[in-house]
Formats: C-alpha cells, structure tokens, sequence
C-alpha cells in the first residue's frame, strides 16, 4: 500500500485516504487500518475487512473529487462481521481525506524514512468544534525525534502535540489525542490522531544457549528484531541463531550500555537474560533495570534469583528497579523443553505488554482484550 500511495503522489495524482481512527467493542480492525482509492478508481486496503468498504469507498471518492475531510462513524453489525470470518461486529470512526502534494508536502520524505525505518509520526486533526476559528481539520503535523514540518494551527497546539506524539512513537502507539483550540490539554474541542511509524520492536537475548535458539525463534515470530549476544564467540555463531536478525560477541553489559547510549533501544524493548553465569548477568541486569526497557526476563532457579536481587542489592539498585525483574522468568506453564520455555517466556511478555493475567479465560469473567497499558 505504501507504494501505491507514494508512485500516486509523486506522479500528483489525488488519493482518497481512510484511516480508522477510532474503534468500540470488537471492531474488524484496529485504530491505522487504511483504505486507499486512487486514479481510476482503484481501491487499496481495508478499514473493515469488507464490512463497509463500499461505504467508505463512496465517500473517498467524493473527497478526491473535492469534498471536505470527513470523520463518519460505521457500526458492523454482528450479522456483517459473521459474513466476511468475524465472530461479532463493532464500531469504528473513519476519517477520509484528500491526499495530493499540495495537501501533504512531506508525505515522499514520511515513506522514505519509514522505508529507511526511521521514526516518525503524522499528526493530523479529526475532528473539530463547531467554533473552530483557524478550520483546523485536516491540518497536519509531521514528528521526527528532533525536528518537525507542518503545523495545526497554532504554535501551542503544535508543542503539545509533538510532546505527546514523541512520546507515542517511543512506544510505537498509534491513536488518539484531545485538546483545546489552542492546545490546552485538558480540552475536548479538537481531536488529533497520531500515526506513529517505529522500526519493529527490539528483542534482545543474552546468552548462546539452546533455550535461546527457541526464544529467537519465538521472538521473530511475534515479530521483534531479535538480536543474540554473547561473550562468547564459539557459541554466539549465525549458524546456530538463523532465526535471529543479529547475533554478537560482545560482554552482554557492554552491549546493552552501548546500545542505550547510541539511541538504539527503547520503551519497547525487551531483554531476555539467559546467561546463567553471575559474571555475564550480574553486571547486565545493574545496567537492563537502569533503563526504561519494556521487560527484563532472567532464567535461574528461585535460589540464583535470591542471590541476584542480593548483589544487586549491593550494586546499589532500588526497590522498584528491583521489581522490574521477572525471574525465574515466564508463565508457569509445567513446560520443559527450550521450546516450551521459550513460549512461556514469550506469553509472560504478551501478558506484561497487555496487562493480562495469564490466568485460563474460562476462569475469567468480562472483557477478553485488555486495554493498552
């Protein structure tokens, strides 16, 4: 879809674009999902996974052809969602615009980086008051992590939402912001959403074991950049990670510290420390519970975990920094093979992204999904 999008605007012929920006109960797709119409009438993608695409496709076609920017709400009825493989229908908002070079000037910069995997986020205003004084929908903002291009209106709006979307792209989320006219965050008048464009998430494992070959290929599977690193140059071979989209020799801390002070880890990062050697682990984890990484897994026994915390303990780590920890880690699961481990791994990370439980849904009331966390 990127490539349509960007071989229609660099040619200046106008694209309807649909984003769903928002959704209710079990929508058929999530806040991002966009649809494409384009010269000739070609459609692109899917805001619903065939519920309402004719719908949508009406309505972007009115916009190319010269409508304002509209935000329509969609309700998928249980029967329609059943229809195209869903089990229950939903709610979703869809805002259509009109995308050429005129309307959208950085777009072929936005694809090149999101190609090049540096991050970047697009701001753009939904939804505004009646009262709007500057008729601020559509306008839009685009975020680097040091710089930014375009703007929605006002030079406090545009600091408001680039502090914020900075801080969704750190985390790679894409969704929703509410202001006021001017960007008074406390205000409803204006709704912003904020498209964050990150490289996939960093998986990084320390130790060249067997169970690290399963939670590389587990990782990749869930769709980190997983990275295996090792002192050891003997075990930390490619040959013995295929699944892992890097493997390096280097001590574990080292790396780790390097890593953080290059700008190359983030919110989202998770840490697997599968070393099972005190001098490798010890010097890792005073550095892993330093940083704001998203989990920090170490494999041992319950009596390695208790001798950790106490030299950790002594290396001056905090309380909290300490509780960041999940060891011994994963769910329990009873499992015992290294790919039975790694799945446990892996479900402990699902579960502390999401804020499950790992608790068996059938002992569970209420909402299966849990919210972002």
């Amino acid at each position: 879809m990127l490539d349509d999008l960007g071989g229609w605007w660099a040619a200046g012929q106008p694209v309807g674009l649909a984003t769903v920006v928002e959704t209710w109960r079990s929508a058929p797709r999530p806040p991002g999902a966009t649809m494409l119409v384009g010269p000739g009438g070609t459609a692109v993608g899917s805001v619903s996974g065939g519920c309402v695409e004719g719908a949508v496709y009406e309505l972007a076609s009115e916009v190319v052809a010269g409508a304002r920017p509209v935000r329509r709400r969609y309700g998928v009825s249980d029967g329609d969602a059943f229809a195209v493989g869903l089990t229950c229908g939903g709610t979703i908002d869809v805002f259509v615009e009109r995308v050429d070079r005129d309307a959208f000037p950085q777009l072929g910069e936005v694809i090149r980086d999101i190609r090049a995997g540096v991050p970047v986020a697009v701001v753009t205003c939904v939804a505004a008051g009646e009262l709007d004084p500057a008729g601020r929908l559509g306008r839009r903002l685009v975020v680097w992590h040091d710089r930014t291009a375009g703007s929605l209106g006002t030079d406090r709006l545009d600091g408001a939402a680039t502090d914020d979307a900075r801080g969704m792209l750190a985390t790679g989320r894409t969704g929703t912001l509410r202001y006021g006219y001017d960007g008074q965050r406390r205000g409803e008048d204006l709704t912003l959403f904020v498209s964050s464009f990150a490289p996939a998430p960093r998986m990084i494992i320390f130790g060249a074991i067997d169970f690290a070959a399963a939670v590389a290929r587990i990782g990749a599977f869930l769709g980190y950049r997983v990275t295996v690193c090792d002192a050891r140059p003997v075990f930390a071979t490619a040959r013995r990670f295929p699944e892992a989209h890097e493997v390096v020799v280097d001590w574990p801390h080292r790396y780790l510290r390097a890593q953080a002070d290059a700008g190359l880890i983030d919110e989202r990062t998770v840490t697997c420390v599968l070393t099972h050697d005190p001098k490798f682990d010890g010097p890792l984890l005073d550095v892993a519970l330093r940083l704001p990484l998203a989990y920090v897994g170490a494999m041992g026994s319950r009596r390695t975990h208790e001798q950790r915390l106490t030299r950790l303990r002594e290396a001056g780590l905090t309380e909290a920094e300490l509780s960041r920890l999940a060891s011994p880690v994963g769910l329990d699961l009873g499992g015992r093979t290294p790919e039975e481990t790694a799945v446990s791994i892996a479900a402990e990370i699902i579960a502390s992204r999401w804020g499950g439980t790992g608790q068996p849904l059938t002992r569970r009331a209420g909402r299966i999904h849990h919210e972002m966390v």
